[in-house]
């Protein structure tokens, strides 16, 4: 019998959960006589004008309540995860798969790999299908799951199983095809790997799309990432592939007369180009890929500079430390600040990868060890971090990173220095709120 588990991990206030008097640590042990196994099915259950709740308090007292309320409202419950069962684990060992490219050592979750569809519904994380089973499509189309987040990849049967090294990878376009017949719409993720689903390849898998286009909300095509953990060789992406890609989704886009498929920001970085204006993007529905950060944070600034103060009361020196490719970017809004803000030294700092190689160059993978080696001997009054280098926690963040160190121990570095966290890391108003507090 599956082990269902719905720890309360928080009770909005003046809910009526908050009323009940429901504790963080509490468990609900079943509504109206059902044990739910995810936030899916329990969100339909509450539904309803009675509830019966038996909740089970810290002290192991139980507790049932009835309760009465109008039919869709809430009862102000965050539990500690979305799935109250064990979660659907990966099956696959794909080549470009990152969890694989780590050093041993760190925090067991960044090991987890995860392949469960109701996390891809509730989180947009990305899921392979490869270990779906009638039981996953019945509730999907019981509950009319949409949208979901795909890895795709590829559309050719061979060259996913032998990308995924999964034969269940093989039966990718019967998938596509039940999704369109029970209406569920797609975000869909092509890790480029050279020499594997590049070129003529991507041109195949684009063109294999085309007949689900009323499903497919979105295609983002982004570069494999290669850290220095990795034992298999592979190809970069260079500039030739990434000039390539970007022809091959521009021409897709053209012949479908949609704006659907849209190349990461790094490809347009290593081709040499400028990031295409928000057109390209649509409703930036990818953003958390890498597609259309760079164009977000540029419109942001241009809004911003207009804002900023004209002279600051005390001099002061904002420095922020994050990775090659925003690195470049803020190093372009760089003369502007100074220039607009007298009294101003604003600082960028290039953050090299040591811990997972130099050609890892997104800030999401940049750790404290390498913060405070670039940062060590130079005087910083505020220095700017963005989140996504902290580990994430639902909305919000905790302040540890990827190599199990915190945000103490870069302050150890600078007893004097201040902490920012750049929360939003696509605008650029938490710094203009800043440049202007001082």
């Amino acid at each position: 019998m599956t082990k269902i588990n719905m720890q309360v991990e928080n009770v909005v206030k003046d809910s009526i959960a908050d009323e009940l008097g429901i504790k963080k640590g509490d468990k609900i042990i079943s509504i109206n006589n059902i044990k739910p196994i995810d936030i899916i099915e329990y969100s339909f259950i509450i539904n309803d004008e009675n509830i019966l709740l038996l909740v089970k308090h810290q002290n192991k007292e139980l507790e049932e309540y009835e309760i009465e309320k109008d039919f869709d409202e809430d009862l102000g419950i965050v539990f500690t995860s979305a799935v109250f069962e064990n979660l659907k684990r990966c099956q696959n060992h794909c080549i470009f798969c990152f969890v694989d490219q780590q050093p041993k050592g760190l925090r067991d979750s960044l090991y987890v790999k995860d392949d469960d569809w109701r996390l891809s519904y509730i989180q947009g994380t990305y899921v392979t299908l490869t270990n779906f089973k009638p039981d996953d499509w019945e509730r999907i189309e019981k509950f009319h799951i949409s949208p979901l987040f795909v890895s795709l990849h590829t559309t050719n049967p061979s060259l996913r199983t032998k990308m995924l090294k999964n034969p269940n990878a093989a039966n990718i376009m019967e998938q596509l095809k039940k999704f369109k017949k029970i209406k569920t719409k797609l975000h869909l993720q092509i890790v480029l790997c050279p020499n594997y689903n590049d070129g003529d390849e991507l041109k195949r898998t684009l063109d294999d799309l085309k007949q689900f286009k009323s499903i497919i909300k979105s295609i983002a095509i982004v570069p494999l990432g290669i850290s220095k953990y990795r034992k298999e060789k592979f190809k970069k992406v260079d500039k030739f592939v990434a000039l390539e890609t970007i022809k091959i989704v521009e021409d897709f886009n053209k012949s479908i007369k949609k704006q659907i498929a849209m190349a990461s920001d790094e490809f347009f970085i290593l081709a040499g180009l400028e990031v295409p204006d928000k057109k390209y993007y649509g409703e930036f529905l990818q953003i958390e890929d890498g597609v259309g950060s760079i164009r977000l944070l540029k419109d942001s600034f241009k809004k911003c500079l207009k804002k900023m103060k004209k002279k600051l009361n005390n001099p002061s020196k904002i420095t922020i430390a994050t990775a090659k490719s925003a690195a470049k970017i803020f190093e372009g809004f760089k003369n502007e600040i100074n220039n607009k803000v007298l009294g101003l030294d604003f600082e960028v700092i290039e953050v090299e990868n040591k811990f997972f190689g130099k050609d890892i160059n997104v800030a999401g993978l940049i750790v404290a060890s390498d913060i405070i080696d670039a940062i060590k001997d130079k005087k910083i009054d505020n220095l700017v971090i963005p989140s996504v280098m902290l580990k994430k926690t639902g909305d919000d963040y905790e302040e540890i990173f990827l190599d199990g160190k915190t945000l103490n121990d870069i302050k150890k570095t600078n007893k004097n220095m201040k902490i920012h966290i750049q929360k939003d890391c696509y605008s650029f108003n938490e710094l203009l709120n800043l440049i202007n507090s001082l």
